[in-house]
């Protein structure tokens, strides 16, 4: 009986981790959101934004891109950032979509990607390589595979995926909300019609956030764009849910504002639902409310109490943060201007990376080709650096068999000491720089040829020396 009793308490304890996603983790006392900006091709990236009060945000690396998709259409729009239960995994899952980029929004709606583009992550800070789900192709005559979403169900122990597919269904082809079950976001069940509204209605954006016991009627609320901002509350995420109402009661409808993303505050009982003004352009903007399921209770907040930071957000996510995910987000992506290395004897031309290859040439175009942040050395942070690429974040000069080249971070230790220089006094001028190698500490980054390479102090010193400039 003893052991049973401790069975059971294990298995209750279990239980109550699953319904409660943060029954494991650290009090909440920031925000972190994750979007993107716009129609250009570095728009359509992950960018991230820190918040201490959730209405007041910095951008996060400079105000530049923070993940780039390597893959599919090479653009993401709609990011949702995704923690496990235990606070062991992340995910970020976004639309593959880059419009302007070989795409216009006719292909985009009737011949799209079907997949969707995932990142992975342990810490918030190094992700994964991103891969492909295809989501739609299961679905008959699906055609793209927008704007998704994912939360964890207690009920089945997994997460549900839902995202929008424009799709032919008893005669009418327009944008439904399907579902699937997951729980590595490789996998998936056989996708089901989730939301379809009457008639020729579409719907794209939807999301649910989960309301605590004794504030309204719900366990949870979702928000969808269907030509108003549709609020329903269900008990179930696969159960049934019931109209609520709408915001046109404050002046907002689907036709000026889109992307509904859920905040709660970490210390009250008050939610934000920012929506983005994508009529005017504007990005996010958001809406107060102490119960999200009565719709009479949202308001527009007074103007100067909220500021979005220097870029413009649209479609994306907000996850509430522990002190220690803070901690690691902000140590990641401090605010580091961008610098450039100036050749020393060659001073028309500028260390910059070309098809991944590092070399020195003139004129470099795009000119973010030839930036780089010196971040503190990823093998060793007092006296050393490793320099981040501006327009390929995570992606670092590296040597390897003395040659360099632009690579990604793989996390190993191997990378960060290939990856870490220290930077001194300038071999040919002590008022320039020049970069010693953490683990060939005999050798010197300098050019041959135009090329990058590291080797020993050269004949001619001025080949390993630089002008670190703005």
């Amino acid at each position: 009986m003893k052991r049973l009793g401790t069975t059971l308490v294990a298995v209750i304890m279990l239980l109550t981790s699953w319904t409660n996603p943060a029954f494991a983790l650290d009090p909440f006392t920031g925000y972190l959101m994750a979007h993107f900006t716009g129609e250009a091709s570095d728009g359509q990236q992950i960018y991230l934004a820190h918040s201490t009060d959730g209405l007041n945000w910095t951008d996060l690396n400079n105000s530049g891109v923070v993940l780039r998709s390597t893959v599919g259409t090479r653009g993401v729009r709609d990011p949702a950032l995704v923690r496990s239960p235990d606070g062991s995994r992340y995910w970020i899952i976004a639309t593959d979509l880059c419009i302007g980029c070989g795409q216009d929004w006719d292909t985009a709606i009737n011949n799209g990607s079907r997949n969707l583009v995932v990142w992975e992550s342990t810490d918030l800070v190094t992700w994964s390589a991103p891969w492909l789900l295809n989501v739609a192709g299961p679905i008959p005559d699906g055609r793209n595979a927008w704007a998704p979403e994912a939360i964890w169900n207690p009920a089945t122990g997994d997460y549900v995926l839902y995202w929008a597919t424009n799709a032919t269904l008893n005669g009418v082809l327009k944008h439904r909300i399907y579902q699937t079950r997951t729980s590595d976001f490789r996998t998936i069940s056989t996708p089901q019609v989730y939301i379809d509204r009457v008639g020729t209605q579409g719907i794209i954006d939807t999301q649910i956030v989960e309301v605590p016991t004794g504030v309204g009627n719900y366990r949870y609320v979702r928000a969808s764009g269907d030509g108003q901002i549709t609020i329903e509350g269900g008990n179930s995420i696969l159960g049934s849910w019931s109209t609520l109402g709408n915001l046109s009661g404050i002046g907002l409808t689907g036709s000026q504002v889109e992307g509904p993303m859920w905040m709660k505050f970490n210390t009250r009982n008050e939610w934000t639902l920012y929506l983005d003004q994508y009529s005017s352009g504007r990005g996010y903007m958001p809406v107060l409310t102490t119960n999200p399921s009565v719709t009479s209770t949202y308001r527009l907040p007074a103007a100067g109490t909220y500021n979005l930071g220097g870029t413009r957000k649209r479609h994306g996510t907000i996850l509430n943060l522990t002190a220690a995910e803070s901690t690691r987000v902000l140590n990641r992506w401090p605010s580091i201007a961008p610098n450039r290395l100036q050749s020393y004897n060659y001073p028309d031309r500028y260390v910059r990376h070309a098809n991944y290859d590092i070399r020195i040439d003139p004129s470099v175009t795009p000119a973010a080709d030839a930036q780089f942040r010196l971040i503190p050395g990823l093998a060793n942070s007092s006296g050393y650096v490793s320099f981040e690429s501006v327009n390929f974040p995570g992606w670092f000069l590296r040597h390897s068999n003395y040659d360099f080249a632009l690579v990604k971070n793989d996390g190993s230790t191997a990378f960060a000491a290939d990856a870490t220089f220290r930077e001194v006094a300038g071999l040919a001028d002590a008022a320039a720089k020049s970069y010693q190698s953490y683990n060939h500490p005999d050798r010197y980054i300098r050019h041959y040829g135009y090329l990058l390479r590291l080797d020993p102090i050269p004949a001619t010193p001025a080949d390993a020396t630089f002008r670190k400039v703005s």
